[in-house]
């Protein structure tokens, strides 16, 4: 129960935040030439979504994030850099905090442009943007070749400095389902912490699929590297090429027995089912 506890804390997206509000940056952005060359005034909000209450019981600075060093590379970035739109800048500025302190789970970035060029009354323009690290959870499984090698290559390119390794489960041999005339697979689930849309997480583990020579000929057939999006915070979402939850990861027992070694209090959003109670319900033994 103790665990539950402190991982459902961990899970929470902070409350607490610091705000600089309205730092004035003079900077090249725009899509007219003279913008760039001439520049003009901004002013930027950021609040930066943290765990206050470590820094607020110790009086320590090393447990918060100093706004000053915040302000001034911000002002560096967004000042020395040239975009055609304030929707890159936000973006920019937003990637920069998160990566550059890791206190920091979830940013919010507001650019107002006073001057925008637009021959109309208006006070601002602005754009305003959230972005968050967010936790996943991947199904991995091969049968062709040698399947840890491949396990252990394939979580090696995953980790990058928007996408981080948290926990892996210990790899399982599975009897083949669906189609049983095929080796025996190998099967593990892991845990990632990651800046990328559910989207472009699926199209990166694709691509990661594709570089370890997986091909899509036989359905439920062998192949050589398999990587299932399982979940990704609380998201559901049905679209055609994008599926989360996982629909039958409920119903396999090689998925679930991995995803409980590292995740067994993990609910499932759609069904709000807890994988452990799922793994429970599930009979046969699936394992050589």
């Amino acid at each position: 129960m103790g665990n539950e506890t402190d991982r459902a804390w961990d899970d929470m997206t902070p409350s607490d935040c610091i705000r600089i509000e309205n730092l004035e940056i003079r900077a090249f952005h725009g899509v007219l030439p003279e913008e760039k060359i001439l520049g003009q005034k901004f002013l930027l909000t950021l609040e930066m979504g943290l765990d206050l209450h470590p820094a607020g019981c110790s009086d320590d600075l090393k447990a918060s994030v100093n706004y000053a060093d915040v302000a001034r590379e911000v002002t560096h970035l967004f000042g020395t850099s040239r975009y055609d739109l304030i929707e890159t800048g936000a973006e920019s500025v937003a990637r920069h905090i998160l990566l550059k302190w890791p206190l920091v789970r979830s940013v919010s970035v507001c650019v107002k442009k006073p001057w925008a060029p637009v021959r109309l009354p208006l006070d601002t323009v602005s754009v305003t943007i959230r972005r968050a690290w967010h936790r996943a959870y991947v199904a991995i499984g091969s049968n062709i070749g040698d399947r840890e090698a491949t396990f252990r290559s394939a979580l090696k390119s995953l980790e990058s400095e928007d996408t981080h390794l948290k926990k892996i489960s210990a790899f399982h041999d599975t009897m083949p389902v669906g189609y049983a005339d095929q080796p025996v697979f190998l099967n593990g689930a892991f845990e990632l912490e990651t800046l990328l849309t559910p989207r472009e997480l699926l199209e990166r583990l694709q691509k990661t699929e594709a570089a370890h020579g997986r091909t899509r000929t036989l359905h439920w057939g062998p192949r050589t590297l398999d990587l299932d999006l399982l979940m990704y915070d609380d998201v559901i979402t049905d679209k055609a090429d994008l599926v989360i939850p996982h629909p039958r990861m409920m119903e396999r027992k090689f998925v679930l027995q991995p995803l409980c070694e590292i995740a067994p209090w993990l609910v499932n959003p759609l069904t709000r089912q807890r994988m452990a109670d799922a793994l429970a319900d599930l009979a046969g033994d699936l394992f050589v």
